[in-house]
């Protein structure tokens, strides 16, 4: 009896793409799937013919050699080469389904799991840099049993299961499935006399202590990486690493803005009209600003070289300062006097350049709105 045409069987086109021809076998193959057909000898029969139309279109040569000579160019094809593992396609499409598709060898000792510790400094700490001691629960290796997880003088013993494989073939239908070893987890070995100190896992919890250096110039973001202070590894494999978050507390005075430093400087009302000098902070001490005459709220003097030192290279950065001209309060009478007649000797356009153009800006908007 002739076999069907593949491209027939699976109801596609024969310029049906990788997907459409997978996405055919799936539907078919879950309606003709021995579990629901409940030993239907004819709905079987046609699932084996789906399985073998999807084998033979799956596969680029099988296909090529389809196309060209029809199922004899197949069997040629097979004879020539062997017949391929099926189970691998019926992993990829159904692992999904029906719980299989474990592929490929059985589990590598897992790497310990890497860690993250947030560190909280002020600014003073993270721009001159410190030593500090922090307390990291984690994993460590047994040193009893050196990560075996078998008591000392004892071994593992293979797992029976798998036959130290790590994974046992379990059949569906027509199919055979790899799936990891229940007994022993992919580890491929039992522990029969576990450590007491470990209770067979090779590592326990212990919190360690570290001291850690942090670099001058670091801010919140920045992080540190010690390799290895992570979880220990399974048996043989490397530990994990631990990743040292930096976070930099607010300031009282400075605002931190990459390697430059800003704060805001109060001064009086005579020292911005008349000049002077006043007291600013930087983090290495306190120097003066001179502040020139006329000098108005706002404006902003750069002090060169007093921000923070960069974490990548030799430069440094600069505090920006603020001046804030502070209006007198708690004013007595004879103050109050003074200023209404210092007032009445202002009236000179010459000694208020900003408020004149303000109020000639707002004349020119009004007339504007009337036209």
């Amino acid at each position: 009896m002739s076999k069907r045409d593949c491209y027939d069987v699976l109801g596609v086109s024969r310029s049906a793409t990788e997907k459409e021809v997978k996405k055919a076998y799936k539907r078919l193959a879950m309606k003709y799937h021995p579990d629901r057909t409940k030993g239907d000898s004819t709905l079987e029969e046609k699932f084996k013919e789906v399985k073998e139309a999807y084998e033979i279109l799956n596969d680029p040569n099988k296909k090529a050699a389809f196309d060209q000579f029809g199922h004899d160019g197949v069997n040629q094809q097979t004879q020539s080469h062997g017949h391929g593992n099926f189970g691998d396609q019926f992993s990829d499409v159904f692992g999904d389904i029906f719980g299989g598709g474990q592929r490929g060898g059985a589990q590598r000792p897992q790497k310990g799991t890497d860690l993250r510790y947030n560190m909280e400094l002020s600014l003073e700490e993270a721009v001159s840099g410190i030593k500090k001691d922090i307390k990291v629960p984690t994993l460590v290796h047994c040193e009893q049993c050196n990560g075996s997880g078998s008591k000392k003088g004892s071994e593992a013993k293979t797992c029976g299961t798998c036959q130290g494989q790590g994974q046992v073939q379990m059949r569906q239908g027509f199919f055979a499935v790899n799936q990891t070893c229940p007994t022993c987890h992919g580890k491929r070995i039992i522990i029969t006399d576990p450590c007491h100190k470990c209770h067979g896992q090779g590592r326990y919890e212990r919190t360690k202590t570290l001291n850690v250096k942090i670099p001058a110039g670091v801010g919140t973001g920045d992080r540190i990486r010690l390799t290895g202070e992570g979880e220990a590894g399974e048996t043989s494999a490397a530990p994990g690493d631990l990743y040292v978050q930096m976070h930099v507390r607010k300031h009282d005075v400075f605002v931190r803005d990459g390697n430059n430093l800003y704060c805001e400087v109060p001064i009086s009302f005579s020292d911005a009209a008349l000049g002077g000098e006043v007291e600013v902070p930087t983090l290495s001490g306190r120097i003066n600003l001179k502040i020139p005459a006329e000098t108005q709220t706002g404006r902003m003097f750069r002090m060169r070289n007093k921000g923070i030192k960069s974490i990548n290279s030799h430069s440094v950065g600069d505090l920006m300062c603020k001046v804030i001209i502070e209006t007198p309060v708690k004013l007595s009478s004879k103050q109050r006097e003074l200023l209404r007649d210092f007032e009445l000797t202002c009236s000179d356009k010459k000694h208020k350049p900003k408020k004149i153009g303000f109020l000639k800006d707002i004349k020119n908007f009004f007339d504007n709105l009337s036209k």
